[in-house]
């Protein structure tokens, strides 16, 4: 797992960068109706994706928040007076708070089922009746494109996928949300080159190929043979679903 207490300063140059941030922002906006009014963005990180969807919709009301000190500190720098630290368990937010949440990138790092229901049903707790819960789905498999990379790390070992888009599905409906629509958005700037798979590699990014396992000198020696070591293949597209929280139908009475 890679310690994002170190990677706050390099995350975004690393990742895409805006053109990234801003395609995962229309992503999510697609998918928010147009009447929202408040949004939270959970784990929002540095804000880049944050400071768009608060750009991208005129009168909204966006909040971030964060558990890690180093990543919030950019994201208040670009949202002064938004973000909050907070795990993603335990929401420091009233009971239907607001009419949308977001979580991008978010349940694919979180270690159990457990958890990962855990993060959904705190987000399915502070959204208000008729709102909009929106995550990505599926993140370790958008990055698999089919290319040469991609074929030498497809025997690496690897983890339970918790935020498969079925498994993320039964995490909504345990806590009444609805299937409510999905999309994909491209991830800008993140077609990866052998050399850059190279450097994730010893970097921690593969969690089931930490660094100095000899299993990953192995993946990484044959990474450093394949052709072409700076061209980047293709970008990975990214699988948003939104759930929606049924709104309360008021009984009406029967006096006469």
């Amino acid at each position: 797992m890679l310690d994002y207490r170190e990677e706050a300063a390099r995350y975004d140059a690393l990742r895409g960068g805006e053109p990234r941030a801003a395609a995962a922002a229309e992503g999510v906006l697609s998918l928010v109706p147009p009447q929202a009014r408040s949004l939270l963005d959970v784990a929002c990180g540095t804000g880049i994706v944050t400071r768009r969807l608060a750009a991208g919709r005129d009168g909204m009301r966006v909040t971030g928040a964060d558990l890690t000190p180093e990543m919030a500190r950019y994201a208040a720098a670009r949202l002064p007076g938004a973000v909050v630290l907070a795990d993603s368990r335990r929401l420091p937010f009233r009971d239907g708070e607001f009419d949308a949440v977001s979580s991008v990138w978010l349940l694919h790092l979180l270690g159990s089922e457990r958890d990962a229901a855990a993060v959904v049903a705190e987000c399915a707790r502070v959204l208000r009746p008729g709102g909009v819960f929106v995550t990505t789905v599926d993140k370790g498999a958008s990055h698999n494109v089919g290319s040469d990379i991609d074929a030498i790390l497809a025997s690496r070992p690897r983890s339970p996928a918790v935020d498969a888009s079925a498994a993320v599905a039964e995490y909504a409906a345990g806590h009444g949300l609805l299937p409510a629509g999905r999309t994909r958005f491209p991830g800008r700037g993140q077609g990866r080159s052998p050399r850059r798979a190279v450097t994730d590699l010893r970097r921690g990014w593969f969690v089931t190929l930490p660094p100095g396992d000899p299993r990953a000198d192995e993946y990484a020696d044959r990474l450093a043979a394949l052709p072409e070591q700076d061209r980047p293949r293709p970008e990975p597209w990214f699988t948003l679903r939104a759930f929606r929280k049924p709104a309360v139908v008021a009984q009406r009475s029967s006096g006469s």
